[in-house]
């Protein structure tokens, strides 16, 4: 894992978080962690580093491990992880809870799988995106896979395949272990993580949860930004391992939580989430058939938007008054997977299905919703079918090929569409949409003989049905039709990715690039109409093409340096303009001091001018508004190894205060003050403070 750049801001130190770690500094060393080979899986190691980007594992994927320190502080859901990763972004709207931008693509573009299942938001504008109910700390492994180049995750993966991943306990004998953090820092932040696990070789009880709070930040200019949160996680597995190849495990898990949000105008007052899930896994079955693995889950978001609990209604305009909306999400799902091994081949095949269901209601006044009747509007499925295989053509040569077919299905139960006096007849109520649609890709690796280096290439090709947010969400689909359910087409995108990486003693360094086209590319327009600002869907076709490319050098035995740069272009070729909500061009810049038990490290992050805007288009969160000035933010880290089982780390984020505000983050809100007729995009913290205490035995 190298050591490369990010970002992030800072101000006074909350008193409670200081205690919290004050006091848990007064701990002594506590036992060590099961420290035999059946249980090496679990065992943290708790390395005298912080992280600050990671680095490509293998052609086109990223592995890292979410428990361990990095900076920026310490991420408090998924998206804020994932960019830590180069070639991601986000969406921000406050302080937490954003959504995920790879290469420029979001939404449902990026399949996002929580222990292999989909946990999907219910939030009509994505103020529940799917990482919003990932605590990145509670999971052994992150994997991504960059762009459409794997077909055994799901369905509509046309610019990645992300996975947070917990692993099944092994036990060689009755035993017990504890890893945790605590986390403080400006703004009043307090995180607190725990996993513990206990059982011997027929099995084990797992607990992990989590609890994260901050209150609102100050920018660089030192003003107030609405951004406070306050949630938490719990969830517990029990495994049954009869054997060393088999593990049955059932899950359950709940979290709630509240953000206020200086990007919209309304807040999140409640974040419920409900799972259910078991999984099955037999290996070394034999010479052909190797593993087996079944899954069934279960999951559900049932989300409050409100005006009045973190925030005083604005008393004009649409929203004087107090008023809330009340929206849930069931999602149903199961996979069915076999791996098949043969000499020079690894074939993996299966089945994957998943339905979901929405519902709305909403209410005027302070908790009336809950009075009233909740209203289906959505019911979604897909069927899909799956094989990759793997031909090791030659002792350094590769080929990897998949290809899947889904039969995607939505049925729109709206009666009537708008709202108020602007009610009208749905006319497309009770109609059922379904398409079958297929995807595959391609790639070639080889390995040079004379020198550690690996090149591939790779063809992917993906048909995405539109999801809920593009075909429930836009006030209206392309001029001429009926509404978006009726019109919009599904997306269709056409990859080719190519790369580099070597890897020695004291060098490691990787690039990857993309050139696609995508048709019917699904694109959201805004305009003002009477009813504040609308939004339409419609399709154009797009060309996309950039890259990520990044290097490690140990300078001694002590010191690495390290560098990433990102970049992603996109252009509309049907209205001959950019395509918008993409991150301008990225580079970080590492330098770490690594001896024996301590560590200390510098990053600078360097942001260059985002000058490709498309204005008035954008996505169901976002679009551009202005174009952005570049900016450039230092900050600072170190760490220290107290002892084999306890680990203290800490970190200044952007160093010298600088006020500066991301390309994709949404313009603040008029109730909050900022201006109606001017967007201004939300500014990003000032000078950040934390420190982070880890434990393990």
């Amino acid at each position: 894992m190298s050591r490369m750049p990010l970002r992030r801001r800072p101000r006074a130190v909350g008193l409670r978080a200081l205690c919290a770690l004050t006091a848990l500094g007064g701990l002594t060393a506590v036992p060590a962690l099961a420290e035999d080979d059946d249980h090496a899986t679990h065992a943290v190691e708790l390395e005298p580093s912080v992280i600050t980007a990671v680095a490509q594992s293998s052609p086109l994927t990223v592995v890292t491990d979410p428990r361990q320190p990095r900076q920026p502080i310490p991420a408090s859901d998924g998206a804020d992880y994932l960019k830590t990763i180069p070639g991601f972004s986000a969406i921000r709207n406050g302080g937490t809870n954003g959504d995920p931008v790879l290469r420029g693509m979001f939404g449902s573009r990026l399949n996002i799988l929580t222990n292999g299942t989909t946990m999907l938001g219910a939030c009509p504008a994505r103020m529940d995106a799917p990482t919003s109910y990932i605590s990145p700390e509670t999971y052994d492994r992150l994997t991504v896979v960059k762009g459409p180049e794997s077909v055994i995750w799901g369905p509509g993966a046309s610019a990645g395949t992300i996975r947070f991943d917990r692993e099944p306990e092994r036990f060689g004998e009755l035993g017990s272990r504890i890893n945790g953090s605590l986390v403080g820092g400006s703004n009043g932040r307090f995180d607190r993580v725990l996993d513990a696990a206990a059982g011997g070789p027929e099995g084990y009880l797992r607990f992990t949860g989590n609890k994260s709070q901050s209150d609102d930040y100050q920018d660089g200019a030192g003003d107030t930004v609405p951004s406070r949160w306050n949630k938490w996680n719990g969830d517990v597995a029990v495994g049954w391992t009869p054997d060393a190849d088999t593990v049955v495990e059932l899950t359950a898990g709940k979290g709630d939580g509240e953000a206020r949000y200086a990007g919209r105008g309304m807040d999140g007052s409640q974040f419920k989430r409900e799972s259910l899930g078991l999984r099955f896994e037999k290996s070394n079955l034999g010479e052909v058939l190797d593993t087996l693995e079944a899954q069934v889950y279960y999951n559900y978001a049932d989300h409050v938007m409100d005006n009045y609990s973190l925030r005083t209604p604005s008393g004009s305009g649409m929203m004087a008054g107090p008023m809330a909306s009340n929206v849930d999400r069931r999602t149903l799902g199961g996979r069915l997977a076999a791996t098949w091994r043969w000499d020079d081949f690894k074939l993996v095949s299966g089945v994957d299905a998943q339905t979901n269901e929405h519902r709305e209601r909403m209410g005027m006044g302070i908790d009336t919703y809950d009075d009233q009747p909740w209203n289906k509007d959505a019911v979604f499925h897909n069927y899909g079918a799956f094989g990759e295989l793997t031909w090791y053509a030659a002792e350094r040569d590769r080929v990897i090929g998949g290809a899947r077919l889904d039969r995607a299905s939505a049925k729109d139960y709206r009666q009537t569409t708008g709202s108020g006096h602007m009610t009208q007849p749905n006319p497309t109520a009770d109609d059922t949409r379904a398409d079958t649609l297929p995807s595959g890709f391609l790639r070639y690796e080889h390995d040079l003989a004379d020198t550690p280096t690996t090149l591939y290439a790779g063809l992917g090709h993906v048909q995405r049905f539109p999801d809920y947010w593009e075909l429930f969400s836009p006030d209206s689909g392309p001029a001429g039709s009926v509404n978006a359910f009726d019109s919009i087409k599904p997306e269709k995108t056409t990859q080719l990715d190519f790369g580099a990486q070597y890897e020695d003693e004291k060098l490691k360094a990787w690039a990857s690039g993309y050139v696609g086209v995508i048709d019917d590319y699904i694109l959201f327009e805004y305009s003002d109409g009477m009813m504040g600002m609308t939004s339409q869907a419609r399709n154009v076709d797009a060309r996309i093409m950039g890259g990520e490319l990044g290097a490690a050098y140990a300078l001694t035995s002590n010191w690495t340096t390290d560098a990433t740069l990102a970049y992603a272009w996109g252009k509309n070729t049907t209205d001959d303009r950019a395509l918008p909500q993409m991150p301008p061009l990225e580079a970080r810049f590492g330098l770490t001091y690594e001896q024996d038990v301590w560590s200390a490290g510098g990053l600078w992050r360097v942001v260059a001018r985002q000058g490709r805007v498309a204005d008035g288009q954008g996505n169901v969160v976002g679009y551009d508004f202005e174009e952005s000035p570049g900016f450039a933010v230092f900050s600072l880290n170190g760490a220290y190894k107290l002892s084999q089982h306890f680990k203290v780390s800490a970190g200044v984020d952007n160093l010298f205060d600088k006020d500066y505000a991301e390309h994709l983050n949404l313009a603040g809100n008029a109730g909050f003050g900022y201006p109606a007729d001017n967007p201004e995009a939300i500014h990003e913290p000032g000078r950040t403070l934390w420190t982070k205490v880890d434990f393990s035995f």
